[in-house]
């Protein structure tokens, strides 16, 4: 059977425990979940974390299984916490901690980046700020970096231009740029991560089949990204999973 590694999983999302939006819909199933992950070859699974709160989370998450890692980081939508920390530094020095105290579980620094497309939760020159500011702790750490790009290469690759000499490589995780863009961050160095949301248009799978091999890295970004029906990918999948569909009771006509 071959082994393969997710390179980046939520799995502090409620979903796991059946609650969506708020309201529980179903029993909780995380562990029915990571156990249909191992049986069909995943050999350890790298849990995503976005924020102080998903740090937390995680770190408490893989402790409770030898085959779980996790990141530490701030996604771009969430840098809005540094400053409401009251102490941007202090922010950053609870990350440093978080690493230095679990380095046997912290494989990787993020999720840390850009993302235009969401400035309403965050704005640009926040991100651009906390993202720079991160990359001092791959400095310190040597830690590879979880990355999120999304409708910002120019400006992302500027900075990662600037901070080369901090960065030990890393991945742009869920890639659903143009192949130009996967050129400019190989040429970085940076490997690239993709997903269902990655297999999207016929666009998307020539971009995806430009990268080589040796610099290609796969992730579910579960429990979003999936592969849909809907998606030019969706016809080169050969596994098929039993899935089961909600039931929908009959309507009382009246």
């Amino acid at each position: 059977m071959l082994k393969f590694i997710d390179i980046g999983a939520n799995l502090t999302d409620k979903v796991f425990r059946g609650i969506y939006r708020g309201k529980s819909v179903h029993n909780d199933d995380y562990s029915d979940v990571l156990q249909r992950a191992f049986n069909v070859g995943v050999s350890k699974i790298i849990v995503t974390a976005g924020c102080k709160s998903d740090v937390e989370e995680a770190l408490e998450l893989v402790a409770t299984n030898e085959k779980l890692y996790t990141t530490v980081g701030v996604h771009p939508t969430r840098c809005n916490e540094f400053d409401e920390a009251g102490n941007p530094e202090q922010h950053l020095q609870y990350l440093r901690e978080a690493i230095n105290c679990n380095k046997s579980k912290v494989v990787a620094l993020g999720e840390l980046g850009l993302d235009y497309d969401r400035t309403q939760f965050c704005p640009i020159e926040v991100q651009q700020k906390y993202f720079e500011l991160q990359l001092d702790l791959a400095a310190e750490t040597n830690l590879p970096l979880f990355l999120h790009s999304r409708n910002c290469a120019d400006d992302f690759i500027e900075i990662m231009r600037r901070n080369q000499q901090k960065i030990s490589g890393g991945v742009v995780h869920s890639f659903t740029g143009s192949i130009d863009e996967a050129k400019k961050y190989l040429d970085l160095g940076l490997y690239i991560g993709i997903n269902g949301c990655s297999l999207k248009t016929e666009e998307n799978l020539d971009a995806m089949a430009s990268i080589p091999k040796d610099k290609l890295m796969i992730e579910t970004d579960a429990p979003w990204c999936g592969i849909k029906n809907t998606h030019a990918g969706s016809k080169l999948i050969k596994t098929k999973f039993e899935s089961k569909k909600k039931k929908v009771p009959t309507a009382t006509l009246r």
